[in-house]
């Protein structure tokens, strides 16, 4: 089947069964080659484990080589909102095509993503019908918690990891979003990474790999 978003897929080994999904969303500028490479240290746990590592859906405006969730060129809170609601309902139909795809349901799939692609992650996980196995995010933060908090339907446990360096999304933005998460009765997990600039380091691929077996 051809999603609707252009994907890398990396099955499972050896014909494996697939009793599960991890969506991985990139960053701004990046495509689903980039984060697909989490999915080396991660595949060897997840034996029945599909990852879909998605395209964004636009162009990015500052490197057409890669993609983008949402415009970042006008620094205007609602006109990224607005961006930003465009792209979920791509990736909800993106969802809808793998779960057919897979026959799989929303509580089989973790939704994970870096920077831009934490931002989507929470935003879709939280906003859906039924809850996801888990969402863990790397760099991110809520877009805007108001619309959020009007949106919301579920609660799908939320991991959050962020460098303690980063100079691109300030690790300011962890902090709110646990505080948001815990006021609308989210079970959220967070951590701060030292020394970590704007990138997934080793230490929170790991423990981010620990939590989604936990929730799987």
């Amino acid at each position: 089947m051809t999603f609707c978003l252009e994907s890398t897929i990396i099955k499972p080994e050896k014909n494996n069964n697939i009793n599960n999904i991890v969506v991985l969303f990139h960053g701004y500028g990046g495509d689903g080659k980039d984060i697909s490479m989490l999915t080396l240290n991660w595949k060897r746990h997840l034996p029945n484990t599909v990852f879909i590592c998605p395209n964004g859906h636009e162009q990015c405006s500052i490197n057409p080589s890669g993609y983008q969730w949402f415009d970042l060129s006008k620094d205007d809170p609602k006109y990224i909102l607005n961006e930003s609601l465009k792209a979920e309902k791509k990736i909800n139909k993106f969802l809808d095509e793998i779960k057919e795809e897979y026959k799989l349901e929303n509580n089989q799939i973790c939704l994970s993503g870096f920077s831009q692609g934490c931002m989507m992650s929470i935003n879709v996980g939280l906003t859906a019908e039924k809850s996801f196995s888990s969402i863990v995010g790397f760099s991110g933060k809520i877009i805007n918690s108001e619309d959020l908090k009007l949106r919301k339907k579920n609660n799908t446990n939320v991991l959050l990891l962020h460098g303690d360096q980063d100079d691109i999304v300030s690790p300011t933005h962890l902090l709110e979003a646990k505080d948001f998460l815990l006021r609308e009765k989210v079970n959220v997990e967070t951590h701060l990474i030292k020394n970590c600039a704007h990138h997934i380091p080793i230490e929170a691929s790991s423990i981010a790999l620990n939590y989604i077996l936990k929730n799987i």
